[in-house]
């Protein structure tokens, strides 16, 4: 069974403000369902849907504001499921659409991008690496 999150929660990992999510929910551009007492909740399935397939592109100046001068040329927006620590390791798990990555990267890595799950983030892929990082 899929988690159902409150609108602001929704709205927050989408990078939107809380009216603009209500307003797509009125104007069925977003399926929720709603509780016995009439409250709406978003699915997750919903979440994944609707958050950009590919970073946004604008003049030079924007991107680099952005995001990092990095070569990778794969990349893939998801949503951070879970972090786990152990030692100088963290274990990142990212839901991209129906599909879940995992990448092994630094404690210290991981607490520098203040990740926090639910949270949009990119996985760059390189060769045989992959990179997680909060867009």
């Amino acid at each position: 069974m899929q988690r159902l999150l409150a609108p602001r929660e929704a709205a927050g990992i989408l990078g939107i403000s809380y009216p603009t999510l209500k307003q797509w929910i009125y104007r069925n551009k977003i399926k929720t369902a709603k509780t016995p007492g009439g409250h709406h909740r978003v699915p997750e399935s919903e979440i994944d849907r609707l958050i950009p397939k590919n970073l946004e592109r604008g003049d030079i100046q924007t991107r680099r504001g952005n995001f990092r001068k990095i070569s990778g040329r794969n990349q893939l927006i998801g949503r951070v499921l879970s972090i786990k620590y152990s030692g100088l390791l963290a274990q990142v798990t990212m839901a991209i659409g129906e599909q879940h990555i995992t990448a092994i990267i630094t404690a210290d890595a991981a607490k520098e991008i203040e990740t926090q799950s639910r949270e949009r983030a990119a996985a760059l892929i390189k060769s045989t690496e992959v990179m997680i990082l909060r867009v």
